[in-house]
Parts: structure tokens; sequence; C-alpha cells
């Protein structure tokens, strides 16, 4: 397909998790504008049942969709990609990434060894996602998945050092640590903001792994091939949105974001009926 269009990318995350997807895409993406819905209000997801996520996925998307005329989503949230992937690419009229199958691929071409490990939020492990998307990619890989509940939080409250951190992940990690994994895929987008504490716990001879760079790649390649890009030569637009305290929100994501989140607004979830 060829063509052009100038409609947003439409993203969206239980929080500031996806932030980190939205920084890469703003940077390999420059001109494309953005809305970005941070569902602070319901955070976080990881305990939540899968068909709740499901349902919280399928509200953002379609008011992405339906109130921001968005010609593509990017599920920015590792839960619900797991829970709703499926069912947003098969009902949603436009293309949806996931940060799912982004990641996979990243593990996969790091490891020497084909032993790696993943981590993330309850739900996405016991979902077997990326069991799945990395049997696809490489079923010759050995995988070790542990679940990190605490870490989420710990980032939504602005904490990622101190003691009570590094005695979580000392304590979460320590199946992967025995197992000797050679690169860790951080499937949570939260992680990150936690990734010198979860390095220093596996060691110097772990490579983590984040999707973020690698979805917003896999992006510009869907836009590109499917005739979606923009024909902007300005610098893009980006419009943050939040469920919960549109403040703390504001204040906390541009810490974790950058300039480019110069302000927020409250989502109206009504807008999505």
């Amino acid at each position: 397909m060829t063509g052009t269009d100038n409609r947003p990318i439409g993203m969206f995350d239980s929080g500031f998790g996806g932030l980190t997807v939205a920084r890469a895409v703003i940077d390999v993406l420059p001109r494309e504008d953005l809305v970005y819905i941070g569902d602070t209000g319901r955070y976080p997801y990881g305990p939540r049942s899968a068909s709740e996520v499901r349902e919280f996925a399928r509200e953002l998307a379609w008011s992405l969709v339906k109130d921001h005329n968005a010609k593509a989503i990017v599920v920015a949230c590792n839960t619900a990609s797991a829970a709703a992937f499926d069912e947003l690419s098969a009902e949603l009229p436009v293309p949806v990434v996931s940060v799912v199958e982004p990641g996979a691929r990243a593990l996969s071409l790091t490891t020497t060894s084909k032993r790696v490990g993943v981590i993330g939020t309850v739900g996405t492990i016991s979902s077997g996602a990326y069991q799945r998307a990395l049997a696809e990619v490489d079923s010759s890989m050995e995988l070790i998945a542990a679940a990190c509940p605490g870490f989420v939080e710990f980032v939504e409250r602005g904490q990622t050092t101190g003691d009570e951190v590094v005695l979580l992940a000392e304590r979460l990690l320590a199946p992967v640590v025995a197992a000797e994994v050679d690169a860790l895929l951080l499937g949570c987008t939260h992680y990150p903001f936690l990734s010198r504490v979860i390095s220093d716990v596996m060691g110097p001879g772990v490579v983590l792994v984040s999707s973020a760079d690698e979805t917003a790649f896999a992006l510009a390649d869907l836009l590109k091939a499917t005739g979606l890009a923009t024909t902007s030569d300005a610098v893009g637009q980006h419009t943050f949105l939040s469920s919960g305290d549109v403040e703390w929100f504001a204040d906390f994501g541009r810490r974790l974001l950058g300039p480019e989140l110069s302000s927020a607004s409250r989502w109206n979830r009504s807008q999505s009926d």
C-alpha cells in the first residue's frame, strides 16, 4: 500500500510505564502526532484478572480510535498486550502493535547461550504470552519466567532505588539468577526505571533487554508498509491524558519522559461510551 496519513498514533498503558515506549516512538518518529492515555485511575493492571484488563484495554483503544481519530494503536502495556492483543487486532479498524513480539525478537538477538529470562507482572507471566512469543521466534531458547509483584508500585511512587527495592529485587529475581541466564527481558514497561537495581542483582554477565525501542521500530515499519506515515515536516504534537490525578501524572511523567510532556489533561471515560 502507498499513501500518507496525518492522523495521530494512539497509545495506552496502565500508568507511567508506557512512557518508555512513548519516548522511543517520539525519537524514532519525530514528525508523528501522538495521543497517550495513562490509566492511572485504575493501575496497576498486574494483579487484575485477564477479563478485567481486557475490558479496560478495549475501552482505552476504542476511545483513541473514536475520540482521537488514531490511525494505529500501540498497546504500551505488557499486561494489556497479553490479555487483549488478539481481541483488539480482530475488532479495531486500525492496526495494533504490541510490546510483546518486538521484545521477544530483541531477546533472541541478544542471547548467545540461548538461556534467557523474562520478568513481568503476575498477569503477564501467568498468561504465557512471552513464552509463546519466544517459542515462535526461536524454539531452541531455554526460558525462565518470573513474576515480580511490587515493582510497578515502586515505580509509580517514584521509588526506584533504596534498600526496600533492592531487597525485593533480590528475592524476586533469585530464580532467574540461579538459572544463569545471559539476557533478561524486562517484560513490563515500568521495569526500565528499575534497570540499575535489576542489573546490579543480575550481575555484569546479564544483558537487560527492553522492548521499547524495538516496538518503535516495528511501528515505523508498519506505518511505512501500510501507507499510514505522516506527510508533515513539522515536529509532531503530543497529547497526554490521565484517568487519575492529572497534575501528578504531568509532573511525574515529565520527569520520566522529558519536556514533550509539558502538560496533561483528564481522560474522561464517558467519552468512549
